[in-house]
């Protein structure tokens, strides 16, 4: 397995540029994947599939699902992808490499669990300065027309908003300068995460049902029905950054209370 991914490495270093596959290889890896996993969860909803495991039973017009891939397209093409092209002399800067041998996998591995937990952590307090007034009206509101969300609302954002929390994404590579391969699974992983927490559907597969620390869609889901400015559960992946500043009690309560209505209707 390793000989296969290092003969299709040297592949794209022999025949790409370091900048070529930093940059615009960044770019049409972070589309394929946030496009490929997203639009399942449009199609599910429009067509009333595994609506059983629907968190919300409200829908989405077809014009308001468009309205968002509309605006993806724009925002992606005029901010993400000027992004990363910028961002190439910084990483380069900062000890990125793409060359042979690759990295071993327990250096990927820490790598990547060392991002997840420091994304979480900034990523949550920028979240919640979002979340005050002025910039909830402002910026943040963007991001939360969808009160329902679906898969690929999670990048659905005002321009400001991509910039701001994009630093919790990047400041771990930035920090490690890690192999462009490391980056690359960052980049795969933390966009099947952020599509999966907006998905709007909570199966009995989900992730956060095996590992109690993730939150998951319907920790995410949570945040999204409440329109204003003090909703909780900021955090992006995990839900203990919530549960350390109490900013989680409104969704704990609910659920307490969906469990006591369910045992109920159990005992009857």
């Amino acid at each position: 397995m390793a000989s296969i991914i290092e003969s299709g490495w040297l592949y794209l270093i022999t025949h790409f540029s370091d900048f070529q596959l930093a940059s615009l290889g960044s770019f049409f890896l972070h589309e394929s994947v946030f496009f490929l996993s997203g639009l399942p969860f449009i199609f599910l909803e429009r067509a009333g599939l595994l609506s059983k495991y629907k968190i919300q039973t409200k829908n989405n017009t077809p014009a308001a699902q468009e309205k968002c891939i509309t605006h993806l397209l724009l925002y992606h093409l005029c901010v993400n992808l000027p992004l990363m092209i910028l961002s190439y002399p910084v990483f380069r800067y900062m000890g990125m490499s793409s060359s042979l041998p690759l990295p071993s996998w327990k250096v990927i591995l820490s790598q990547i669990l060392f991002y997840f937990i420091l994304e979480d952590f900034v990523f949550y307090w920028g979240h919640r300065i979002l979340h005050t007034k002025w910039l909830y009206k402002h910026v943040h509101s963007v991001h939360h027309e969808y009160a329902t969300p679906f898969g690929l609302t999670s990048e659905y954002a005002h321009p400001a908003e991509i910039l701001f929390l994009g630093f919790a994404t990047i400041i771990g590579p930035a920090i490690t300068g890690p192999h462009l391969l490391t980056l690359w699974l960052w980049m795969v992983l933390r966009v099947l995460e952020t599509v999966e927490a907006h998905c709007g559907y909570h199966f009995p597969w989900s992730f956060s049902k095996i590992f109690p620390l993730y939150g998951g869609a319907d920790f995410h889901d949570y945040h999204h029905r409440l329109l204003y400015t003090k909703s909780g559960n900021y955090s992006s992946t995990f839900v203990y950054v919530d549960r350390i500043f109490g900013t989680d009690k409104g969704y704990r309560k609910l659920k307490a209370l969906k469990s006591e209505v369910e045992a109920s209707k159990k005992q009857m």
